[in-house]
């Protein structure tokens, strides 16, 4: 979504998971048609496992007329075996070796760039630091110039302290045109990385409130940006409960609704956000548990999507269970920071001349 609103155009699509690609489906569908009435439906272009999708395949599904002189590829593969908390089976777990395959597919197709994009453990952990830069390594032997750094979505306008991996490879004869200078052996910092100095280092610029002890309605504490809060983003366009997936949450039945002050965010499950501040990684699944900041309940699949900057006009299926919504929601990438991303390669190709 992001890179559709930069002006890049989605020929192929994977997704092994029914439910997961039965709500892009519907979603994408819902979301293309109020920009253009006229759009098709969208749907995944291909639902086997990427494991058992090869290049040969990839290619004649995605450019059947005719394969075009620059394309690319953006993924995130599955992060559980990088995350802190996950069991760390790195780049030799059930889904760590899907960055492996992922960039195994890439060195084969050969496109003009890439995005891979993964969780900050996958580059901060020192235990899986030596997979990423084997990874790494593979890539630039096939020709392209990389570049890497953790982007935190909290500083592009998202309402959430979400840090995310993004990996910029680019064929290197382009990136070298595109700068007017060669680049060294194993170059990194040369790519223009996006940033908003309004929101640059936000979570230690403003002075955010800390959990409230058996305080009704705290008072919105000075200097804190609005918009990055998420009494902002439940807030603004009338009642959420009015939107699509507005309603849709689990029912609540723990005593833990009631006893968790406002902004007691700290603890491991049952987190309560606070109004007036963003709220931490959204992580729904594995009894991590967000909860409403004035209401003794957990968010709401349409929350949660407002939390990841995902627009009103994208929504989810009805018949589809809240686990999946939840999970759908919680892995993906802020659209906002998604955008900002893609709006610098779009200025990086452009300012070399390229499609």
């Amino acid at each position: 979504m992001g890179f559709e609103n930069a002006g890049f155009q989605v020929c192929w699509t994977n997704e092994v998971n029914k439910d997961f690609a039965d709500m892009y489906n519907y979603g994408m569908t819902l979301w293309r048609r109020s920009l253009n009435p006229d759009e098709e439906d969208a749907e995944i272009s291909n639902n086997k496992s990427i494991t058992d999708v090869f290049a040969p395949e990839i290619l004649k599904e995605a450019f059947s007329d005719g394969q075009p002189s620059f394309f690319g590829i953006i993924g995130g593969p599955p992060c559980p075996d990088f995350s802190s908390g996950g069991k760390h089976g790195g780049g030799e777990g059930i889904n760590g070796r899907l960055s492996r395959i992922f960039v195994n597919r890439i060195c084969k197709i050969m496109p003009s760039f890439f995005l891979f994009e993964n969780v900050r453990g996958l580059y901060k952990t020192k235990i899986h630091r030596g997979f990423l830069l084997k990874l790494e390594r593979s890539l630039e032997s096939k020709g392209f110039a990389i570049d890497l750094k953790v982007l935190n979505a909290l500083e592009f306008g998202v309402p959430q302290d979400r840090e995310r991996l993004i990996m910029i490879g680019i064929q290197k004869r382009y990136a070298e045109k595109c700068i007017s200078r060669p680049l060294e052996k194993n170059e990194r910092r040369w790519f223009p990385w996006p940033e908003r100095a309004d929101y640059s280092d936000a979570k230690t610029k403003f002075k955010w409130p800390d959990k409230e002890e058996k305080v009704s309605k705290p008072r919105k504490p000075r200097g804190v940006p609005i918009e990055l809060t998420v009494y902002h983003h439940f807030n603004k366009n009338g009642p959420i409960s009015e939107k699509s997936n507005g309603k849709d949450l689990f029912k609540p039945y723990s005593q833990k609704f009631h006893a968790v002050c406002e902004g007691d965010t700290k603890r491991k499950s049952f987190k309560r956000l606070h109004r007036y501040r963003y709220s931490p990684t959204a992580c729904y699944g594995h009894n991590e548990v967000h909860l409403h900041p004035w209401e003794n309940r957990r968010l709401s699949v349409r929350e949660a999507m407002r939390i990841q900057g995902i627009p009103d006009e994208y929504a989810l299926p009805e018949n589809t269970s809240l686990s999946s919504k939840f999970t759908l929601v919680a892995n993906g990438v802020p659209v906002p920071l998604a955008h900002a991303v893609a709006v610098s390669l779009r200025e990086f190709f452009k300012a070399g001349g390229l499609p």
